[in-house]
Formats: structure tokens, C-alpha cells, sequence
């Protein structure tokens, strides 16, 4: 019980008052807790941060779109498909006529097998473009998600990565004083060892 007792406080050793602590493992220990905690911080308000502006992103593309009925202007079965897996839906050219009366043909997703003349639901911005879906529940909540995770990982990395190239800073500076306090002390120490 005694060792267990003893490495715990050879772990917080930059703590306690020690003659063999210097002012730079007291300044590494203090850097450590802030990057950790700065990390932390950071990584959560942006992660917050991004994820709002994700759903209001999405938001906004819900409030600039709108369903309307089109007319599949040739077969399906013909029409290259979305994606290799076969098992979605495929491009084709549909016909629909905007909210301001005018006509337009474009190509969108529609069922595999569609027959010419069928009616489909396609997507408009304001302006009459065919837009894709905006997404919905599961699938908008996943992006949101998504959103805030990778940016709060980005965030966090960038501070720890950051604190871990202060750290070798301050490793560095106290190998370079070591070697300077050593080339001062090493002339009497080979007087006594050779003496």
C-alpha cells in the first residue's frame, strides 16, 4: 500500500514544493490543465456552434423549397441509375410547371420503372429550380449530428496538438538550461573525479 501511496505522489511531484521543480515544470504542469480544459471548452461551443448553423441551414432550405407534382417525360426502365448498387431510384427527364405558371423540364430521381406520362414529386427552390429534397427526422437529425462531432474533434484536436507543441517548447528550453548549467558545474566535477 505504501508504492501505491508513493506513485501518486511522484505523479503530482510539479505540485509540491520540491528544490528540484523548476519554474518550467511548475509552467509545463499549468499548461497541460489549460490545454485540457481549453480543449474542452472549445471542442463543445464549437461543436454547438456548427450544429446550430447545420439545422439552420437546413431550415432555411425547407422554408425555400417546395413539393410539386411533375410528369415523367420518357420511360424509367431506360434512365441511368443514381447510384451502382441498382436498388434506388434513377435519373430521367420530368416536366412540371413552376408556382409563377411557367414551364420547365429537367432531370431529378424518380422509381425504377416509372412509364412515361407518370406523375412524380419533385423539389423547387423559390426561383423555379429544381432542387433536391431537403432533409428530413432521422437523416437531418444525422447531419446536425455529424456537424457538431467533426467539428468539435477538429476543434479539440487542433488545441491539443497546439498544447502538445508548447509542451516541446518548454522541453526543449529546460534540455538547453540543463546542458548550460551542466557546462558550468562539469569542469569541477572532472577536477574531482581525475584529482
Amino acid at each position: 500500500m505504501a508504492t501505491h501511496g508513493a506513485r501518486r505522489g511522484v505523479r503530482w511531484w510539479r505540485w509540491r514544493s520540491n528544490p528540484l521543480c523548476r519554474r518550467s515544470d511548475v509552467a509545463e504542469a499549468w499548461l497541460l490543465i489549460a490545454t485540457f480544459v481549453l480543449a474542452l471548452l472549445l471542442a463543445g461551443f464549437g461543436g454547438l456552434a456548427a450544429a446550430g448553423a447545420v439545422d439552420g441551414s437546413l431550415d432555411d432550405r425547407r422554408e425555400r423549397s417546395s413539393p410539386i407534382p411533375a410528369v415523367l417525360v420518357e420511360n424509367a426502365r431506360d434512365a441511368a441509375p443514381v447510384s451502382e448498387s441498382g436498388d434506388g431510384g434513377v435519373w430521367a427527364d420530368v416536366r412540371w410547371t413552376a408556382p409563377d405558371g411557367t414551364r420547365h423540364t429537367g432531370r431529378t430521381e424518380v422509381p425504377a420503372g416509372s412509364k412515361e406520362g407518370t406523375e412524380v414529386t419533385v423539389w423547387n427552390d423559390t426561383s423555379g429550380r429544381l432542387v433536391s429534397e431537403p432533409p428530413e427526422g432521422a437523416e437531418a437529425d444525422f447531419q446536425v449530428a455529424m456537424a457538431g462531432i467533426t467539428v468539435a474533434v477538429v476543434v479539440g484536436g487542433l488545441v491539443l496538438v497546439g498544447g502538445w507543441l508548447a509542451r516541446a517548447r518548454l522541453r526543449l528550453r529546460r534540455l538547453d538550461q540543463w546542458e548550460a548549467e551542466w557546462r558550468q558545474v562539469e569542469p569541477a566535477w572532472r577536477k574531482r573525479m581525475t584529482g
